[in-house]
């Protein structure tokens, strides 16, 4: 089980509340689709996306980013119990669609930076290291839905005493390394 913080289950709500998810969402996915060219091979059926531009102005794309975030809001919205939550769209997108795991991740990257462009200079390194902790905790899961962890390999636990290390190295000696990531 995940421990949240009063502080983590603040800033999460917070990002999530803000977001327009009609706007987000579709950037995020844009963003993975063209930087990340071989993600593509799972929206065959979303017609033309040869291009930059093609995959920008595509709806069906825009809508698939939207009913992500929407997702991703169901999981802020169950904090307690994200793996309840995605039990069904986990086995959907690894017994049916068999989604690369990876995939997730470069989408949370995506997302990330999206996110932080959006948020500004308010993407601080607490904002940040929630932020990487919730996807953190979300890539998990599907990753133990999909049967390619074992549990005693890599836990919900894990992830979240490594997050919570790296909160405490943050704060203690990396904080002032964070002015480097400033957005304007």
């Amino acid at each position: 089980m995940v421990q949240w913080s009063d502080s983590e289950r603040s800033i999460i709500t917070s990002i999530f509340s803000s977001l327009d998810y009609e706007d987000i969402g579709p950037k995020a996915l844009c963003r993975c689709l063209i930087v990340y060219p071989w993600t593509q091979r799972y929206f065959g059926a979303y017609g033309n996306l040869y291009n930059p531009a093609a995959i920008k102005s595509n709806p069906l794309i825009a809508a698939h980013g939207v009913k992500v975030m929407h997702g991703l809001d169901r999981a802020v919205k169950n904090m307690d119990d994200i793996k309840a939550t995605y039990a069904e769209l986990s086995v959907l997108h690894s017994e049916k669609l068999h989604v690369d795991r990876d995939n997730f991740r470069l989408l949370a990257d995506c997302l990330t930076i999206v996110i932080a462009a959006k948020m500004g200079s308010a993407f601080t390194c607490d904002v940040q290291a929630a932020l990487q902790k919730f996807v953190a905790v979300v890539k998990c899961l599907w990753e133990e839905f999909n049967g390619t962890l074992l549990p005693e390999v890599l836990s919900v636990s894990t992830v979240a005493l490594y997050y919570s290390h790296v909160n405490k190295c943050m704060n203690k000696k990396l904080k002032k390394k964070c002015a480097y990531f400033r957005f304007y």
